[in-house]
């Protein structure tokens, strides 16, 4: 039987100069060889001008132009942060005056504090769960649940009551504690609970008033930093629901209350893509005349890159 197509007569075809095209690459934005002896300035100037090569300078550069500019930063972590060694950046960035305040999920509490009090953290999950020993550490509920306590009947917010407990207990390592280095130097330093997500819930010490008014309170403060975010930074570095769910609401917030803020930066930083921050962090607040920048990575490489290049940059 013939078939029903005949190949399509391709001589009747349009074609034009190359020279008109746009395209999307150019040698002026290849990246450069490395020169034996050349500086971390130089290395940022040589990656490539294309993708995340551009986002990474451009991080940089918003980060840098926010603090000349006095205007808010915020470095919002998820624990993982803590986890791969990155306390020392996270501080060394909040006394430099960089970081205006910094809001962590509620492990972030723990490792903080596990590190201020005995200079480890990170329990191998694999070999406790087991036998129900997962996050029964003695000291580690019995300071913490104290200090949910002490938040419950303060007006001061969780974030800052186990910091400033942290500083008065004199814990040996507080200097690796970011938790106490905001108490330290006025920055603040939120912590946003949800119920269930961390080992501390398991504790019969535990108070879930406290905890959820104490909370509530540092969402409130959060809330007043994302007031002033016009013309800053908000980073998001490795929290996948939590975080960008209190940003968004913070953000909604505060626009409800006149706070005009409509041109800053978004930067959603993680190993993996994730739906919820794409959204909520960098596509969706920055929608009416910001920007949002997503950047793939590990943050043991990523977050000592970006640190190092503002700091250069800032001479």
């Amino acid at each position: 039987m013939p078939q029903k197509f005949k190949p399509i007569d391709l001589s009747r075809v349009k074609t034009y100069p190359l020279s008109q095209r746009k395209s999307k690459v150019s040698t002026t934005d290849f990246g450069k060889t490395w020169q034996k002896g050349a500086g971390f300035k130089e290395f940022l100037d040589r990656l490539p001008d294309i993708l995340a090569g551009s986002h990474l300078k451009a991080v940089i550069s918003a980060i840098v132009t926010a603090f000349q500019k006095d205007k808010t930063i915020v470095f919002a972590m998820g624990a993982h942060v803590i986890k791969v060694g990155l306390t020392p950046i996270v501080i060394d960035l909040m006394e430099r005056g960089i970081i205006t305040a910094v809001a962590m999920n509620g492990a972030g509490i723990i490792h903080d504090l596990e590190l201020a009090m005995v200079g480890q953290t990170s329990e191998d999950v694999s070999a406790s769960l087991g036998d129900g020993t997962f996050g029964m550490a003695h000291e580690t509920g019995a300071f913490l649940c104290d200090a949910v306590s002490l938040a419950g009947k303060t007006s001061g917010g969780l974030g800052e009551t186990i910091g400033s407990a942290i500083i008065e207990k004199g814990l040996p390592y507080s200097e690796q504690s970011i938790l106490a280095s905001g108490a330290r130097l006025g920055i603040p330093v939120t912590v946003h609970v949800a119920f269930g997500t961390d080992i501390l819930h398991m504790h019969p010490g535990f108070d879930p008033n406290a905890a959820g008014e104490a909370t509530h309170r540092d969402f409130r403060t959060f809330a007043s930093v994302i007031g002033t975010l016009e013309g800053g930074v908000y980073l998001n570095v490795g929290s996948a629901v939590i975080l960008p769910e209190v940003f968004l609401k913070a953000v909604t917030v505060t626009r409800n209350l006149g706070h005009p803020i409509h041109r800053f930066t978004t930067v959603n930083m993680d190993f993996i893509r994730h739906y919820r921050p794409m959204t909520n962090v960098v596509n969706r607040p920055t929608a009416g005349g910001g920007q949002g920048f997503n950047l793939t990575g590990h943050h043991e490489i990523m977050l000592p890159l970006i640190a190092a290049g503002v700091i250069e940059a800032m001479g």
